[in-house]
């Protein structure tokens, strides 16, 4: 594959350096607030509260069960603790640690799960996370939350530091585009509504919101007007926002840089089959392993595109004629 620059014309911006800004903003704010990381620090700018807190920084190594667990510890003392690896080693390694030692007694410890889908693009299979939203929407008590961009990511943190119970918060390794302004104001488990129109719902997370406003632009030329919904936390899930856009559009069409099966589009899905049925497509990657290569040529290649979120609408706006 060829290499592939962002399929966007937004300003482009780091999505790690603004988390490891960030985190210092609320470590100065908050001294029981602490950061863990499995040596993984310089991957994803965490190394920055090291450098202004490093008392309060703790690296346990490539060890990631005994990070979760000296969380866990943290938590219980008192102490906010977030903690940082890579997507996949949450969803995997640490899993059992988790489900047990934090969901199971709620401890208040926020996993910052970095390189999250397929932003670790040179790595390959074992190091992409696409069944990670699955796995940790399906566990009690789990907050799942997917900043779209740098802004959203900077509004959300301080909301999880304050969030009580464990949370599981989604990363991006690259740059990506730039789509929210200073008035921008979510909320943890509210949705968010960018664009309105009546023929199709496109419902976006993470990288994949600014492809929906691409290709709400596309669907635009042809006289298909498309509703844009943001939804940053997949858990919980804002059930009355998602009904909403289904009865205002009778279409939906959900992306996500994650597998089909068990994220987004699923539970999406599971609101609409119980309360309001409507046509439905979800753009995602379609239950395979995904390899190396460049990011944006690899997003390309699986169907995470404006092109495929497009075409998706139009299906879906067919079907309901």
């Amino acid at each position: 594959m060829g290499a592939m620059s962002a399929p966007s014309s937004r300003s482009m911006a780091s999505m790690r350096k603004m988390y490891g800004e960030t985190l210092v903003e609320l470590g100065r704010k908050n001294p029981d607030l602490v950061v863990l990381t499995a040596d993984v620090s310089t991957s994803d700018f965490s190394f920055m509260f090291q450098e202004a807190f490093p008392d309060r920084f703790f690296n346990v190594g490539i060890a990631e069960q005994c990070l979760v667990d000296a969380a866990a510890g943290f938590a219980y003392a008192g102490k906010i603790p977030f903690v940082n690896t890579f997507a996949f080693l949450f969803a995997t390694r640490a899993l059992e640690m988790i489900r047990t030692h934090l969901c199971y007694g709620r401890a208040n410890v926020k996993l910052m799960a970095a390189y999250s889908g397929l932003s670790d693009s040179f790595d390959g299979p074992t190091h992409h996370s696409i069944n990670d939203l699955a796995i940790m929407r399906s566990l009690p008590n789990m907050t799942v939350v997917v900043p779209s961009d740098c802004a959203s990511l900077s509004q959300l943190l301080p909301q999880i530091a304050s969030w009580e119970g464990p949370v599981y918060c989604r990363l991006n390794r690259n740059e990506v585009p730039s789509i929210f302004t200073e008035g921008y104001r979510p909320e943890i488990g509210k949705a968010v509504w960018l664009r309105e129109g009546p023929d199709v719902a496109l419902i976006g997370t993470g990288l994949m919101l600014s492809f929906c406003l691409d290709a709400a632009d596309k669907l635009a030329e042809e006289g298909i007007e498309a509703t844009v919904v943001e939804i940053h936390t997949i858990k919980p899930l804002d059930v009355p926002g998602i009904l909403s856009a289904a009865q205002a559009t009778r279409a939906i069409v959900t992306a996500e840089e994650h597998s089909v099966l068990g994220g987004l589009g699923s539970a999406v899905a599971e609101v609409l089959g119980e309360c309001c049925p409507v046509p439905m497509r979800r753009v995602g990657i379609q239950d395979s392993f995904t390899e190396s290569g460049p990011y944006y040529d690899l997003l390309e290649k699986y169907g995470l595109s404006a092109e495929k979120i497009a075409c998706a609408a139009r299906e879906v706006v067919s079907r309901k004629a």
